[in-house]
C-alpha cells in the first residue's frame, strides 16, 4: 500500500495548515529538523507531532487509553502541511479522534510558525 499524501489528497475534505512555496535549501533545514525532534514515522515525509495535553478536548482528555494524541505533519519539497485532526495512534475510528478545536488549531499554528522562526526561514 502506497502512501498517499493528505496534502495533495483529492479524495475529500481534509483541513489543514499549509505553508507552500518551500525553498529546496530551506526544505533540508525543515526535513532535518523534523526527523531530530519529531523522529521519524516509517513513512517518507510524514511526522506525528505530539500534542500538549493542556489543549485537549474534555473527550481526548476522558479516553486515558487512546493517548497520547498526534497532528499529522507532512513535509514536501515545496510544502509543509499541518492536517488539523487530532488523532491516536492507537485507534482508526473514535469519539476522541476529531477536527481539532480553535485552541487546538492555534496550537498547531504557533508551533510551526515557531519551527520557521527557529530555523530562521521567512514565510
Amino acid at each position: 500500500m502506497r502512501f498517499k499524501p493528505f496534502c495533495a489528497s483529492t479524495d475529500g475534505i481534509m483541513k489543514q495548515y499549509v505553508i507552500d512555496e518551500i525553498r529546496l535549501q530551506d526544505y533540508g533545514k525543515i526535513k532535518a529538523y523534523l526527523d531530530d525532534t519529531l523522529g521519524k514515522s516509517g513513512i517518507e515525509g510524514l511526522y506525528w507531532l505530539s500534542v500538549d495535553e493542556s489543549i485537549l478536548s474534555e473527550i481526548q482528555k476522558a479516553h486515558t487509553d487512546c493517548a497520547p494524541f498526534f497532528m499529522a505533519l507532512e513535509l514536501g519539497e515545496d510544502r509543509l502541511c499541518g492536517e488539523l485532526l487530532v488523532r491516536t495512534r492507537k485507534r482508526v475510528r473514535c469519539d476522541c479522534i476529531h477536527y481539532a478545536d480553535d485552541r487546538q488549531r492555534d496550537w498547531l499554528i504557533r508551533t510551526v510558525d515557531a519551527i520557521f522562526e527557529k530555523l530562521e526561514i521567512v514565510t
